[in-house]
């Protein structure tokens, strides 16, 4: 594997688990909802006195042994669920209902800084611009010699050493660091908080400076903004083409997605979203679009979804970018979350998107207009096919 490759493959934020960041935007238009149930169950009473009776003969014949009634009782609860073909539709028990109360809730806090291995297999600290490692001094290009006292070798994963650094928010942290161009190690205490990432990077590419590139990690809040002000900035760099890359995007906020697809689409349909027992809603872009004419190309892959598939959906159904990449994950639907009683929950689907094509995103993606296959070839050389594709295909028109 070539050093690049390397080196970027290793990089973590030190901020919390990876798929933390994952179930935020996986969950983040879903609904926490409380209170009693309104009395409207189908079931006769019937149906459960036969759910009863046919267990009764378990209880009376079956050779091994029973399960409590409350491992029963989940069993049934998911045999239920399984019915309705709904992968998303589930039952969450009270431990792993906790830990998702934990990764949404983002209890534990980072510093706010990537690390990487150089040449000389040193990890390197690049701090995240407004957040606590570069308050704290933690100057880019850092060599990290210990956390807390702990001795970094070359030996030593990048994973172990971001389980040092992580923490409870509010806590302190110590960095033994060599700032570049000098000798002397610097103990650096750092106290732990939410970090704030910025969800846009972009740049004009060197192999073309007539594209600008940018990547969309999130739909965050601010996202809609983020993009808007790298598409005037890349425009003021010369920029006459655009490649957005929403691979490895789990999605977020439905109007984050809805304000990015404002930059590139005007007075169209960008998606159609269906609830139970309520008329039809049409999410509509903006009259106004600051790059509505610029060519261009969305990258995507298998981990892109939800609120990034609405996104890529609008844009390819209306004709305004050539989709390049593999096909997306599937995610079109939004759930509501039910806590019960005894610390357990069921996500049940209660609305579904669709493209301005009427395509359903939700188990099925979107199959993009130019497949690019992936290879370990590829990674191993350090060389984004996708990228290049796209490239190619904004520089010849095929």
């Amino acid at each position: 594997m070539s050093n690049l490759a390397k080196n970027i493959l290793i990089i973590f934020m030190i901020i919390m688990m990876a798929v933390t960041a994952f179930l935020a935007g996986y969950f983040a238009n879903d609904f926490m909802r409380y209170g009693t149930l309104p009395g409207t169950a189908s079931a006769a009473p019937q149906d459960f006195a036969l759910l009863s009776e046919a267990w009764q003969w378990v209880e009376l014949s079956y050779l091994g042994e029973i399960p409590p009634p409350q491992r029963i009782a989940y069993g049934a609860i998911r045999g239920a669920l399984a019915e309705l073909g709904d992968p998303y539709t589930l039952f969450v028990e009270p431990p792993a209902r906790e830990q998702e109360r934990e990764n949404l809730r983002g209890n534990f806090g980072g510093i706010g800084a990537t690390l990487s291995r150089n040449e000389a297999n040193e990890l390197i600290l690049e701090p995240i611009p407004g957040n606590p490692a570069e308050a704290a001094g933690i100057l880019p290009g850092d060599v990290l010699l210990a956390v807390d006292g702990v001795p970094i070798t070359a030996e030593m994963p990048v994973g172990d050493v971001v389980e040092l650094i992580k923490g409870e928010k509010g806590t302190l942290v110590t960095l033994t660091v060599r700032h570049p161009g000098q000798s002397d190690e610097v103990d650096i205490a750092i106290e732990r908080d939410d970090i704030l990432i910025p969800s846009v990077s972009y740049r004009l590419l060197d192999v073309d400076p007539t594209i600008g590139y940018i990547q969309l990690t999130r739909f965050s809040g601010e996202s809609g903004q983020e993009v808007h002000d790298a598409i005037l900035d890349l425009q003021a760099q010369g920029a006459e083409k655009l490649i957005l890359d929403l691979r490895h995007n789990p999605g977020g906020l439905l109007d984050a997605s809805v304000a990015v697809a404002d930059h590139f689409l005007s007075d169209v349909p960008v998606l159609y979203q269906q609830n139970k027992g309520e008329e039809e809603k049409v999410f509509m872009a903006a009259p106004e679009a600051v790059a509505g004419n610029m060519p261009l190309v969305l990258l995507v892959d298998g981990g892109t979804a939800s609120s990034a598939e609405i996104v890529a959906g609008a844009l390819q159904d209306h004709g305004r970018a050539v989709l390049i990449g593999s096909p997306t994950y599937g995610k079109g639907s939004v759930q509501l979350v039910y806590d019960l009683s005894d610390g357990s929950s069921v996500h049940v689907t209660s609305s579904r998107w669709f493209t301005p094509n009427r395509h359903q995103i939700d188990q099925q993606g979107l199959q993009p207009d130019i497949v690019v296959e992936v290879t370990q070839e590829a990674i191993d050389a350090g060389r984004d096919d996708v990228l290049s594709r796209a490239i190619d295909y904004l520089q010849n028109g095929n």
